[in-house]
């Protein structure tokens, strides 16, 4: 997960349990449009959850050439065209939920920190309404909660959600690890070599919001290069719930010199060895979460 900082796995858990291709039957025979759907859903800056760090849309021409013999679009072409109109100009709404949820991941809005719908839009410059969408949404996914009083507030973590956390993750970083070791090509290593750079400046430079942005972002590169956006889904998840908490233990201890998993997970991509790079993944997220067990026991004593 990071370098000179938190955020590994330990050791393997086993990974000779693969999931099945992807495989998408054919609708009303729009082979090549199916084929462009995934590298949306895969390449789409929306992605889910609204990823701003992933490639956006490489075009939308791309999605206005799909035409019937007419010349005019179908409408399954129609649908397309309006997904890439709203990924490279998303609805102000999305903008805002946006926002929102990486000051949230980059632990900008401290956990427990109680904050006001109405503080909320004068901190994100925005009408009530799309603040309100944008609380909603990610109330759903549990990156706020309510506490009454038109408050809200990120949650605070207890060493029972870290544990859970750490189960969860230990398989969904290795497993994603792997799958995207065996789909990276030389364009992805070199992408992911220059993300892992600027991790490194960053931390040259003490440059606390950076740092996270880049280990986040190379997790995320991973997790698009795995072809399995069912398990990003919920890795992306479960970065809300703990990256808060990430936030504070790097403000407090600084990067500590820990193996450099990035540099592993880069060579085991560099060689093809899918069974290295999932457990360079599981380390690197152990070492995190651990750091962040120990600040709350440091916090917490009995709890």
């Amino acid at each position: 997960m990071c370098r000179g900082s938190p955020c590994h796995e330990r050791d393997c858990c086993s990974h000779g349990q693969q999931l099945m291709s992807h495989q998408v039957t054919p609708y009303g025979g729009y082979e090549d449009l199916l084929s462009l759907l995934r590298n949306l859903i895969k390449l789409s800056a929306v992605w889910q959850y609204g990823n701003i760090f992933m490639t956006s849309l490489n075009s939308q021409d791309d999605v206005l050439q799909y035409r019937g013999e007419s010349g005019e679009m179908d409408d399954g072409a129609r649908k397309m065209n309006t997904l890439a109109e709203a990924s490279v100009n998303p609805p102000a709404h999305e903008v805002i939920y946006r926002k929102l949820r990486e000051q949230i991941l980059f632990g900008e809005i401290a956990p427990g920190q109680a904050l006001t719908i109405q503080g909320l839009a004068d901190r994100l410059n925005a009408g009530m309404t799309p603040v309100r969408e944008a609380i909603r949404r990610l109330t759903a996914e549990g990156a706020l909660v309510f506490q009454g009083n038109r408050r809200v507030c990120v949650p605070q973590l207890t060493a029972a959600n870290i544990s859970e956390i750490i189960y969860a993750r230990q398989w969904l970083e290795s497993h994603l690890g792997l799958r995207a070791t065996e789909r990276a090509g030389a364009a992805d290593l070199m992408h992911l070599t220059e993300i892992d750079s600027d991790l490194d400046r960053a931390i040259a430079a003490g440059d606390l919001r950076a740092y996270l942005e880049n280990n986040y972002r190379f997790h995320a590169t991973l997790y698009g290069l795995a072809e399995a956006p069912i398990l990003a889904e919920m890795a992306e998840r479960l970065w809300l719930r703990f990256g808060p908490s990430l936030r504070v233990v790097i403000g407090r201890i600084g990067t500590q010199n820990l193996p450099d998993k990035h540099k592993d997970m880069l060579e085991c991509i560099r060689t093809g060895d899918s069974e290295g790079a999932a457990r360079a993944m599981r380390e690197d997220m152990l070492q995190g979460m651990e750091q962040i067990r120990e600040m709350l026991d440091l916090d917490h004593p009995q709890d």
